[in-house]
């Protein structure tokens, strides 16, 4: 692995009204190739992070790299466009669109034909294969969470945030959807995983982050992080791991 990060974020305040920071001086980084779970209790800062990261919300002070650039401050459409993309909790796909249209929004910035990566993303995703003239409105939760994933995906992204995959899901939905995750990163594209299912997000990372009140309290492999008795104590729910 390179040991040059392609993210860093560095002693970053931000937040949604001004003096109010949510984020207090976090610092977090993840190298090329890498899944990384960021989790925490609610009110955490965890969303906010991700929406800092992608340019939705401009640091009061610190500094975010990307691919050795400082993109703190730039447009989240200034970002894409340098291989970074995010996938929302909600409101992630257009659901008046079909599924093909759905991707095809997804590539707005791409000038080459399109038919090889929708074949990808239907190889990769081959439930929305089966749905591509349906409605995205019409889709399931976890249908739809692996449309907004694939429609990231069309702009072939090197690090892709995704914000609670699994929020509202069913459990067998959850799992589906964990699994295209780690199908995703292993194809090469780094992830930022910011979730609620600690556990789950946990065990399968290669790093992770614990956040409260806006800083990196934690951070660690996720199998440290998930054998950390005091992690287990205050962020997994009581319990001892066998």
């Amino acid at each position: 692995m390179q040991t040059t990060p392609l993210l860093k974020v560095e002693d970053v305040w931000a937040g949604y009204v001004k003096d109010l920071d949510i984020l207090q001086g976090i610092n977090f980084y993840i190298f090329p190739g890498e899944l990384v779970a960021v989790i925490g209790p609610n009110g955490a800062g965890k969303s906010t992070l991700a929406k800092t990261i992608f340019g939705l919300l401009t640091p009061q002070r610190g500094k975010i790299t990307f691919n050795n650039e400082n993109i703190a401050g730039l447009k989240s459409n200034q970002i894409v466009q340098r291989g970074m993309c995010y996938v929302p909790q909600i409101a992630n796909v257009f659901p008046s669109l079909s599924v093909e249209e759905n991707l095809e929004m997804g590539a707005f910035i791409r000038n080459t034909p399109l038919s090889e990566l929708k074949e990808k993303i239907y190889t990769t995703f081959p439930v929305l294969a089966n749905r591509r003239r349906q409605k995205a409105g019409t889709l399931s939760g976890g249908e739809r969470q692996m449309l907004a994933m694939g429609r990231a995906l069309m702009l072939e992204p090197s690090l892709l945030l995704l914000d609670e995959p699994s929020a509202a899901l069913s459990p067998l939905l959850v799992n589906n959807v964990f699994e295209q995750i780690q199908q995703i990163n292993k194809g090469g594209t780094a992830i930022v995983l910011v979730e609620q299912n600690a556990r789950k997000a946990l065990a399968m990372a290669h790093r992770g982050y614990v956040l409260d009140t806006g800083r990196d309290r934690f951070t660690g492999s996720g199998s440290e992080l998930l054998n950390d008795p005091k992690v287990g104590e205050l962020y997994l729910g009581a319990g001892k791991h066998h």
